[in-house]
Order: structure tokens, then C-alpha cells, then sequence
């Protein structure tokens, strides 16, 4: 795919990046069925991926993890993991760290609702025979603790907060196709 969408932080101010490691997912390779959806006709295992990072400002207060599809066919891409209010001392999320029962989360974290309806991760799971998507999973640091959102808010509202809030960013871009 040549004409592919843009992501959603070239519409926001530059800053800084910092060191954003995975385990499970690489920038442009495939990822496995682990961080594939259970659902829309997939039978992959909705795991979210291993993060870790580390160079992030020393003004740094808190952070946000998101996953982004911009290839997704809706005119609007696709949320696929909004989770906030991580606290400055956590640096990394193990292996299924966004499941729904919020149990490998950090203290004080939350999901917001990602495009699926659901409060946790939710896999890839692009059209059959489409282009391999991309999946924009980005550590944000923020000024800030919290962003101080009600569980209800949409990822829409997260990302305008996080326009105004993220003091560095971090991306890591595998993708998904089949």
C-alpha cells in the first residue's frame, strides 16, 4: 500500500522520542497470533505485547500506552488499547498486561473503551486480503500524573488530552495482515 493513511501524531506537536522495546512486536514485522484477535472471524489470542522503555525526560510525571491502526477501513482507523494513568515508576507491561480484568495492570491505570467496545487490548484484525495494517503501539510521557479522564471518555478524548499533555513520545510499528 503506497497511499497508506498518516499516522495520528503527525497531526500533533513534534517531541522528543525515547527507547521503546518489545519482546513480542518489531517495527514493520509481523506479529503472531498472541496480538491477533478472538473475534470478527480471527482465533488469535488477544494478548497484549511486552513493552518496555526507558530515555524518557526527567520532567516526565506519568504515562500512556495506545494502539493505533491507521489502515483500518473506517475513515477514522481503529483503536485498538487506550490504557492511562500509568505511574512514572513503571517502565515496562508484561505479556497480557491489557486484559479486560485489569489484573497485570499498574496500580491506578485504566483502560478507556478501545473501537472494539471493550476495556483492555484488543488484537488485530484487519479484512482478509487487505495489505499487512500497521499498528502504531506508542508510549506516551506525560507532564502530568493523570490525565484525569472518567472511565467513560473515548479514545478521541484521550488522544486530544495527550495533544496537550505528551512531553516525548515513544513508537514501535509492527504489523498484521492475512
Amino acid at each position: 500500500m503506497t497511499d497508506r493513511p498518516p499516522l495520528p501524531y503527525d497531526f500533533m506537536p513534534t517531541v522528543p522520542s525515547f527507547d521503546l522495546r518489545s519482546d513480542d512486536v518489531a517495527d514493520g514485522q509481523m506479529m503472531t497470533d498472541n496480538q491477533v484477535y478472538n473475534g470478527f472471524g480471527m482465533t488469535g489470542k488477544n494478548m497484549s505485547p511486552a513493552l518496555s522503555w526507558s530515555g524518557f525526560p526527567a520532567e516526565t510525571r506519568g504515562f500512556a500506552v495506545t494502539c493505533f491502526d491507521p489502515d483500518a477501513p473506517t475513515g477514522s482507523g481503529f483503536w485498538h488499547w487506550v490504557l492511562l494513568d500509568i505511574p512514572v515508576s513503571v517502565t515496562s507491561l508484561p505479556p497480557g498486561a491489557g486484559h479486560a480484568s485489569g489484573s497485570g495492570l499498574p496500580a491506578g491505570a485504566m483502560h478507556l473503551r478501545n473501537d472494539y467496545g471493550s476495556k483492555d487490548f484488543g488484537g488485530a484484525a484487519p479484512p482478509a486480503g487487505d495489505p499487512p495494517h500497521r499498528y502504531v503501539f506508542a508510549v506516551h510521557a506525560l507532564d502530568v500524573p493523570s490525565l484525569e479522564l472518567e472511565p467513560d471518555a473515548t479514545p478521541a478524548l484521550a488522544g486530544f488530552n495527550l495533544r496537550f499533555r505528551a512531553i516525548a513520545r515513544a513508537l514501535l510499528i509492527p504489523v498484521y495482515g492475512h
